[in-house]
């Protein structure tokens, strides 16, 4: 997955901190894992055994992230993390592709990240110019190879 900056990490969590206490549960984790199609740990005491805590506050939750990046984006040093990379990105690519076209639309990437709480009328992302930057065959969608390039992009 591209990284998400802080701010974009900031917001998810709010999303998350339904009850407004600062701490976002395991039970928010593991759902949000499961929706962005990232499944660490089938438990949710095998996820407490990962975090080392029932909830997470901001701290936390960035460094949560980061060790996620790292082990499921982060280069690979074999075919069978290659692999793994691979079908974690198939299944976020599904996350995305709403109608199971086989495609992400303008309207798909929009509906997903205003659920992340990643947007809003406010936020200044332009989905038509997010797409335009990996659409390779400029037909206005992403196919998953497309968003595979996109997602592979990591920030120098």
């Amino acid at each position: 997955m591209s990284p998400l900056n802080s701010d974009d990490l900031h917001r998810i969590f709010k999303k998350l901190d339904r009850n407004g206490d600062g701490l976002v549960s395991l039970e928010e984790l593991n759902w949000l894992l499961e929706r962005i199609g990232i499944h660490v740990h089938t438990s949710l005491d095998e996820l407490q055994a990962l975090v080392g805590k029932t909830s997470l506050d901001i701290t936390d939750f960035m460094v949560f992230y980061e060790t996620i990046i790292k082990e499921n984006i982060g280069e690979s040093t074999s075919e069978k993390k290659d692999d793994s990379v691979e079908g974690d990105l198939a299944k976020a690519f599904g996350v995305f592709d709403l109608n199971g076209d086989g495609f992400i639309s303008c309207d798909e990437l929009q509906n997903v990240l205003s659920r992340l709480g990643l947007w809003d009328e406010h936020s200044g992302h332009d989905c038509r110019t997010m797409i335009n930057v990996y659409d390779t065959n400029s037909d206005g969608l992403l196919d998953f190879e497309e968003f595979k390039s996109m997602m592979l992009v990591t920030n120098s």
